[in-house]
């Protein structure tokens, strides 16, 4: 009778345990507007919720601290003191080593001392409009990351110039939010920041995230689908911000060699790799790039994959998305660019 017993009891706790495990964990939500964007954060598991308000707070702070155009901001201060070394934070070092590396790799096409052109064609703005040949000739002797002297906790820019974080903040928040709730213990979450998507971990049911891929040309369409786990996703696109002026579109993502929006014809840039910060400067510099040049930058630094879509109607894939990317939709040929075995011969092959 005493061994029935222990039986019963044990099949008692198994079943108990079966149905924790196939219990859902609490889905917890948070959004936000920082960084000039609307922002949505989602985690599972216990204490998800006081992760994502702390997220969030994280957020608040960045946006401070980070902002061009607020006054009291680290790099309004930065900008100010052109022509004097000023101390900085940890932050703002981690984004400002990488934006160089970025730069160094990419011949300048990634630059964050474009400032001064950015506030000159007035983006985002009511004032927005297309500058004098004059104007952007004289605002461009300022952009230059080469004069951005970098020594230890301190950085210098050169006089007259001025610098933003505004293509690689969000996605350095991104990453820290990542880094911030995995120390919490959140396995299971998914981060959205305008453009820039983090996944933290897979979707509770084990599945990897499902994230849409925006159309550039009809924006209620999806060009695509990634899934993703433990990896960011960072788009640039011509459609994010424009105006237009005499009948001709000018979108915001500046070469800072020109000082005219980039003419690469690609019209979509997306990144995926392991950190955020580095897929977001990666989206803006390979956009400014422009097909052969951005395909060159791939095959030489590897650590990333990318889909760019041109304006003549292609979708071009790295080959490592092959089995993690799936195209939606007849808008555009899809085709795959190889290594062909890791040689210096970039190939397409025709895909699904």
């Amino acid at each position: 009778m005493k061994r029935r017993l222990i039986i019963v009891q044990a099949v008692a706790l198994l079943l108990l345990a079966l149905a924790s495990c196939s219990a859902k964990p609490e889905k917890s939500k948070v959004t936000v507007f920082a960084m000039d964007t609307v922002i949505y954060l989602e985690a599972y598991g216990e204490g998800a919720q006081a992760a994502l308000d702390e997220a969030a707070e994280k957020l608040y702070f960045l946006d401070e601290l980070l902002s061009a155009t607020k006054e009291d901001s680290e790099i309004s201060k930065i900008n100010k003191s052109a022509g004097s070394f000023v101390p900085i934070s940890d932050e703002v070092i981690k984004q400002l080593e990488a934006a160089l590396e970025v730069s160094r790799r990419s011949g300048g096409a990634f630059d964050v001392s474009v400032l001064p052109l950015v506030n000159l064609w007035g983006f985002g703005t009511e004032g927005a409009h297309v500058p004098a040949a004059e104007e952007i000739e004289a605002a461009l002797q300022y952009v230059d990351y080469g004069k951005i002297g970098l020594e230890g906790s301190s950085v210098r820019l050169a006089q007259g110039m001025s610098i933003t974080l505004g293509a690689i903040a969000k996605g350095y928040a991104s990453q820290e939010l990542s880094e911030m709730l995995k120390g919490r213990g959140i396995s299971s979450a998914i981060l959205s920041l305008g453009g820039n998507v983090q996944a933290i971990g897979s979707k509770p049911d084990g599945l990897k995230w499902r994230v849409a891929l925006r159309d550039p040309v009809s924006a209620a369409e999806t060009a695509g689908v990634f899934e993703l786990s433990d990896m960011a996703a960072v788009t640039s696109g011509g459609y994010e911000r424009y105006f237009e002026q005499d009948g001709k579109v000018y979108h915001h993502i500046l070469d800072p060699k020109t000082g005219y929006p980039a003419e690469g014809g690609l019209i979509s840039v997306t990144i995926v790799c392991d950190n955020g910060m580095t897929a977001d400067a990666l989206s803006t510099a390979l956009f400014v790039l422009g097909e052969d040049k951005a395909i060159e930058y791939w095959r030489d630094y590897g650590g990333f994959e990318a889909v760019l879509i041109t304006d003549d109607g292609r979708m071009l894939v790295t080959e490592g998305l092959r089995d993690s990317f799936k195209k939606s939709g007849e808008s555009y040929s899809l085709l795959y660019v190889t290594r062909n075995g890791g040689d210096k011969c970039v190939k397409y092959q025709t895909g699904r």
